[in-house]
């Protein structure tokens, strides 16, 4: 009994680590866990980002975003700022998966 209920337990920390990339853009600055800039050269950003197109396809705080329909399926509520000063995160959008990745890990507690 004691080892199905530690599996239970590993299983659910894991499947939370796992969804540490899974995203939703709400409407309101006060809505949002992260304020996100993204910026228009990649050198400029904290975090260069890829969308990916399915759920189980969202890395693990490595920049592979799946963004939820609906904002109790995301593990980060993102808002995105019209200007750089009032973001606490600045994204790059990459074309290409193996591009995905922090520049500055100084803000990877960001989305955790």
């Amino acid at each position: 009994m004691k080892l199905k209920m530690i599996l239970f337990l590993m299983f659910f920390y894991f499947a939370q680590l796992a969804s540490a990339q899974k995203v939703f853009s709400v409407d309101r600055a006060n809505q949002a866990d992260v304020k996100v800039f993204v910026v228009k050269y990649e050198n400029q950003s904290d975090l260069k980002v890829f969308i990916v197109k399915y759920e189980n396809q969202a890395g693990d705080n490595s920049g592979k975003w799946f963004f939820t329909k609906y904002a109790n399926q995301a593990k980060k509520k993102i808002f995105f700022v019209e200007y750089e000063n009032q973001a606490d995160l600045k994204i790059f959008f990459v074309e290409h998966e193996n591009q995905a990745g922090w520049r500055n890990n100084s803000k990877k507690h960001i989305l955790y």
